[in-house]
């Protein structure tokens, strides 16, 4: 410990430089000035309406998702999932590579310690020798090459995390969008087993009606066919709920199963306005355009690395130590003792080195650049998504909605088909081509239920709601 007091002032000389260094050589950043618009693109009656400040992606996911069972699944998927884990670690990689890059900023010591005994025969003597010694070196950051460096460590990190928040809510919202197409299979599963059911009973009375001279074959051939498309579509159906609950379960970091459900499609409740908010606004709740908007300030900082290297580097440096001795030789040298200690400055200034300085920097200049057309480009496509989601969301609640009087206009015509058939003023032919219809807008409806609900989880991703 005594040869680290030679170096104490030493050290404490190379701590005051840090503290007078200079200013950091590169532009500062400054957030690039982004028009955004007024307002939102859609469809709706009144497209220039005013911007309300609260937005749908305000609310939590939870809040968002209140099937119990579904919510079940994405905190499953948020704990499990292989590709959220592998972003938290990279987070842990970002954060130990700003470590390692912020230590430049401090000095380095580093010591040594050799101890030698021996042991002479002849003479019957003994001896022991230990050496200590300390060596510390420090770059003075005079024109903030290694700050900079350090800012563009930190925005790395900030990025990391930020991707981590983008890979959250993709999470999110893909278990609920493969969850929805799941209940819209089950409902299109379950129209078609009824449809099956009702059928049969239709073959079977066409078959008595045969029987007693009132039907003809045509009418049960006729028949049979509704009852053949039905069945025919089941395996198909059930094939795809099992590849979907597969896609599902690895999306829950789990082996493919066979997942539970909640409440059914048509009882999931859909809220009664999805205000977008501010366009502003989106700039913050977006991880990505956050992600971009930091590597844009790495990148930024790079560049005042680039241009630190063509100023001179200086260094400090010490030693100190000391050497301690014992014999039994002589009774004159039965202890020994010395110390020593070193202090210099090194300079270095690059004078030619064949066009690589500025070359690295034009390189840093450049990847400056593309990291602001990106950022620049992650806005628009952030408003693009937005755009469409409002316009799909918007369409398709209107699509479901007509779907919806086509089924019931369809059923009644089916109704009173079979009525006058019965009465004998009607074909068979009607009534079967009345069930067809029926039965392809019932999985019609199906289809656009679910859109509409996995548009609902588009547009609450497209806010960038949920990653908090």
């Amino acid at each position: 410990m005594r040869c680290m007091g030679y170096l104490r002032p030493f050290i404490a000389a190379m701590l005051a430089s840090s503290l007078i260094a200079g200013c950091a050589v590169g532009p500062n950043y400054h957030k690039p000035d982004v028009q955004t618009p007024a307002v939102y693109h859609d469809l709706s009656e009144n497209p220039q309406a005013e911007a309300q400040a609260a937005s749908y992606a305000d609310l939590p996911w939870w809040q968002v998702f209140t099937d119990p069972v579904l919510q079940d699944l994405i905190r499953t998927a948020l704990k499990q999932n292989y590709d959220l884990q592998t972003a938290t670690e990279r987070i842990s990689a970002a954060r130990g590579q700003l470590a390692v890059t912020r230590s430049s900023l401090f000095p380095q010591v580093s010591g040594d310690g050799n101890f030698t005994g021996g042991k002479e025969q002849n003479f019957q003597s003994k001896s022991n020798f230990l050496a200590l010694t300390a060596d510390a070196a420090f770059q003075v950051d005079l024109f903030g090459g290694l700050r900079r460096a350090t800012q563009a460590s930190r925005a790395q990190l900030l990025a990391t995390e930020a991707a981590r928040q983008t890979v959250a809510l993709t999470v999110v919202s893909d278990v609920a969008s493969d969850y929805f197409e799941l209940l819209q299979l089950d409902l299109e599963l379950q129209i078609s087993r009824d449809t099956v059911k009702t059928q049969e009973d239709s073959v079977k009375l066409t078959s008595l009606r045969l029987d007693h001279g009132v039907a003809t074959k045509l009418d049960v051939l006729q028949a049979q066919q509704v009852l053949d498309t039905a069945n025919a579509s089941i395996p198909d159906l059930e094939r795809q709920i099992g590849q979907e609950e597969d896609a599902i379960s690895t999306l829950l970091g789990n082996y493919p199963q066979t997942l539970p459900r909640g409440l059914p499609l048509a009882d999931q409740p859909l809220p009664p306005g999805v205000p977008p908010g501010l366009p502003s606004s989106l700039l913050e709740r977006r991880p990505d355009i956050r992600q971009a908007e930091q590597i844009l300030i790495a990148q930024n900082a790079e560049i005042g690395v680039a241009k630190a290297q063509f100023f001179p580097q200086i260094s400090l440096t010490g030693a100190g130590g000391g050497a301690f001795g014992r014999s039994n030789l002589f009774s004159s040298l039965m202890s020994s003792q010395t110390s020593i200690w070193s202090y210099g400055v090194a300079v270095s200034q690059p004078i030619f080195t064949g066009g690589a300085l500025r070359g690295n920097l034009h390189v840093a200049e450049a990847q400056h650049e593309q990291a602001l057309t990106a950022y620049k480009q992650a806005i628009q496509f952030a408003f693009r998504d937005v755009s469409d989601a409002l316009i799909g969301y918007q369409k398709l609640h209107e699509v479901r909605l007509r779907q919806e009087q086509t089924v019931a206009d369809l059923a009644e015509s089916v109704r009173l088909s079979v009525m006058r058939y019965r009465g004998g003023t009607t074909t068979y032919l009607e009534v079967l081509d009345g069930q067809r219809s029926l039965f392809e807008a019932e999985i019609t409806l199906a289809q656009a239920r679910g859109a509409e609900y996995q548009s609902l989880v588009q547009l609450y991703k497209a806010l960038g709601g949920g990653w908090k």
